[in-house]
């Protein structure tokens, strides 16, 4: 396969942000599990955030990959750029997330706000993404948006990031300066009682981009390497599986480590972190040089239109499939079970309602879920996407006929 012939848009990789949305998602509920099967099983879907790190070696591959070859760091160019990104990601994440805050002043629910005396400040702050610095409100609003703040840090530091690489040849430096400058804020902060801003090392190690960023730095030297050498390649090697294996591996070594508490995972341990943020990532790495490279099973799975829908809108998903949302259709489902018994009732027998086990509601809720994410993927952000990039929004719009834009 030449590079010629692959062209931007890689349907297996959009396969891939389906199945990390899902690890997350069980490792959300994974809690559910642990009546029925071993401790240790829980702990291990526990883990499966690590979603997250595909995310975010992921979007430093795709970055660079449409990206680092078409650089020109210009007014004109980052303006682009930038549309491009706010089209991508921005539009579903603001209706997402006032429409949390309105859930709140509805119903009060204090898993919005974490009992923020200010919930119209804290919008603002979620909106934006500043809230992402601040170990007080980092969970607020949409709690799993923290990872966006994360994102849109690399999103702004990707033009710099490959200014420094091309210009001055300075790649494998930067990611050890920025985490150098990480670590220098919480020493200076975690003594200053600023809302948690830059407030402890695991905060600041595991949700912010100044502690992560090593991650989107291997998706942008796996991209380097393949605008360099191609996707052809003569060895046997199977990255794809072997790279699959070690990803869990990790997951399994994350869980057998202690729980600190307050924190809920092996994630968040020394050891945790380590295997997280410089090891995982590599894996991550390795089983996407394995999809782009080779012609597996799994990549013609992941490479299926349906799934490939299911990658298109598991951002969607992702947003949805904790708080409240999620809330609103599991209490629906609760409904149905009370309803059901008390047909039950009126009937005189003693039958099992299909909504009282949490396993198969857990199913039931991923499938709706899934629904939900399709059809607003399909009637609300694809629109507004299209919508925004070929608006006059930072720059005017002006056709693009090779087809970079992301």
């Amino acid at each position: 396969m030449s590079q010629k012939s692959v062209q931007n848009y890689i349907p297996a990789l959009t396969g891939v942000r389906a199945l990390a949305a899902y690890l997350v998602f069980i490792s959300h509920f994974s809690y559910i599990f642990d009546d029925k099967f071993p401790h240790i099983i829980q702990r291990f879907l526990g883990e499966f955030h690590i979603g997250v790190s595909i995310f975010f070696v992921l979007s430093g591959f795709l970055i660079t990959f449409r990206y680092y070859n078409n650089f020109h760091l210009t007014t004109d160019w980052f303006k682009q750029y930038l549309k491009n990104r706010v089209a991508r990601i921005y539009p579903m994440y603001f209706l997402l997330t006032v429409a949390a805050f309105v859930y709140f002043f509805i119903t009060k629910d204090q898993s919005i706000t974490k009992g923020s005396s200010n919930p119209v400040a804290l919008m603002f702050m979620n909106i934006t993404f500043v809230r992402g610095f601040f170990y007080q409100y980092w969970d607020t609003g949409i709690a799993q948006g923290w990872s966006l703040t994360v994102e849109e840090c690399f999103y702004f530091s990707a033009p710099i990031i490959f200014l420094i690489a091309k210009k001055y040849n300075k790649f494998y430096i930067q990611p050890v300066i920025i985490t150098l400058f990480a670590i220098v804020m919480v020493l200076i902060f975690r003594h200053v009682n600023w809302h948690g801003f830059f407030g402890n090392f695991t905060f600041v190690m595991l949700f912010t981009f100044f502690g992560r960023c090593f991650e989107f730095f291997v998706g942008v030297q796996l991209a380097r390497y393949v605008l360099k050498h191609g996707f052809t390649r003569t060895n046997k090697i199977s990255f794809t599986y072997g790279g699959f294996v070690l990803i869990f591996i990790c997951v399994f070594i994350m869980a057998l480590q202690p729980v600190i508490k307050p924190w809920i995972a092996g994630l968040e341990t020394p050891i945790g972190i380590i295997t997280n943020n410089y090891v995982l990532c590599i894996m991550v790495a390795l089983f996407f040089y394995g999809i782009l490279t080779e012609t597996t099973i799994l990549k013609k799975v992941l490479a299926n239109p349906f799934v490939e829908l299911l990658g298109k809108s598991s951002y969607i998903f992702y947003l949805i499939h904790l708080g409240w949302m999620y809330n609103l259709i599991h209490q629906n489902v609760n409904r149905l079970n009370d309803y059901v018994f008390t047909l039950y009732d009126k009937w005189g027998v003693d039958w099992h309602s299909p909504f009282e086990y949490d396993t198969l509601n857990l199913i039931y809720l991923f499938i709706v879920l899934n629904a939900i994410s399709v059809c607003l993927f399909k009637l609300v952000e694809e629109p507004l996407n299209h919508y925004i990039r070929k608006s006059n929004f930072l720059i005017k719009y002006k056709p693009r006929p090779n087809g970079i834009e992301n």
